[in-house]
């Protein structure tokens, strides 16, 4: 699989909130380091992407991708969204992937809260 392969797939199960699909994309070596910290192995990722799902699940909720660049085993994304607490008004990840999973992935953004 390519890194294009492996975002595009990553993406997919993302806004479908498929969490078994999702973490089809790591591994037990992948790290995923971001302002709220840093998530080692499966099974912090999992909670991670648990805890994301249910907020993006509420009704209103939406998301949408604004920049996609790929580089080798580089990729990079721009993406925006809005949830009934938050509003993700600019928000970035970058993943390292290699043999077909994502190693390392980090993620910054400008979150607000609308409460």
């Amino acid at each position: 699989m390519t890194t294009e392969d492996v975002l595009d797939h990553h993406l997919d199960a993302f806004t479908g909130q498929d969490l078994d699909e999702c973490l089809a994309d790591y591994t037990d070596d992948s790290v995923i380091i971001t302002n709220m910290g840093t998530f080692r192995g499966l099974d912090e990722i999992e909670d991670l992407f648990a805890g994301l799902f249910e907020e993006f699940s509420q009704d209103g909720s939406t998301i949408e991708l604004d920049q996609k660049e790929i580089e080798g085993e580089y990729a990079y994304i721009v993406w925006h969204g809005e949830t009934p607490d938050n509003d993700y008004e600019f928000c970035t990840d970058t993943f390292v992937v290699e043999d077909g999973a994502i190693t390392q992935q980090t993620f910054a953004g400008k979150v607000e809260p609308k409460a």
